[in-house]
């Protein structure tokens, strides 16, 4: 398989957009994109928590329900939720019903509630690999993007130190490359020409 494919409209992206429309818009508008801010970046740990054991396409076509559902990821009102919020949760067959990732993503936002101003933001971007996406070889193929490094196992340890659940390294890796924290998209691809 080729580590690079071109589009219907002619654009070369990295591969595992495959045809999928919604997967092109997200590579093209957002992975990778430096992601800033505490809010932000609790959704996006949230949804890549749900993630872990499928596809980020299921979590991409539940996103606008989970945003619904957890009343936009605003840590100070998901960190409000209760018993029967989690009930009603389960029975939301239109995002991920998994126990341990609800209550990982209720009391998770508890934590970033608690946390100063800036606090979250500051501390994920401080595991961020240091110098420019420059300085480093680009990637030709997805066999040579890793799964962990050690900034996201560094990451996961920080964050699970704080009490954050569903923050493995693979998890936090994941995160750092969909909030430009690294930047992974492959030689080739129009987003690094």
């Amino acid at each position: 398989m080729s580590a690079i494919v071109t589009g219907p409209d002619g654009i070369r992206r990295c591969a595992w957009v495959g045809d999928d429309q919604e997967y092109r818009r997200y590579h093209d508008e957002e992975w990778g994109v430096p992601l800033r801010g505490d809010h932000v970046l609790f959704e996006k740990m949230a949804l890549e928590g749900f993630q872990a054991g499928l596809s980020w396409i299921t979590i991409l076509r539940k996103r606008p329900r989970f945003r619904e559902a957890f009343e936009g990821f605003d840590p100070a009102r998901v960190a409000g939720f209760g018993p029967a919020d989690v009930e009603r949760l389960l029975g939301d067959a239109g995002i991920i019903r998994n126990r341990a990732k609800i209550e990982a993503t209720i009391s998770n936002a508890a934590l970033v509630r608690d946390m100063a101003d800036g606090e979250l933001d500051e501390l994920m971007w401080s595991f961020a690999p240091g110098g420019s996406a420059g300085e480093r070889a680009r990637p030709v193929a997805m066999d040579e993007v890793p799964a962990v490094t050690s900034e996201s196992t560094a990451l996961s340890r920080e964050l699970r130190k704080r009490g954050f659940r569903f923050v493995g390294p693979t998890t936090m890796y994941a995160l750092m490359q969909s909030a430009g924290m690294v930047d992974d998209h492959l030689f080739g691809c129009w987003r690094v020409m």
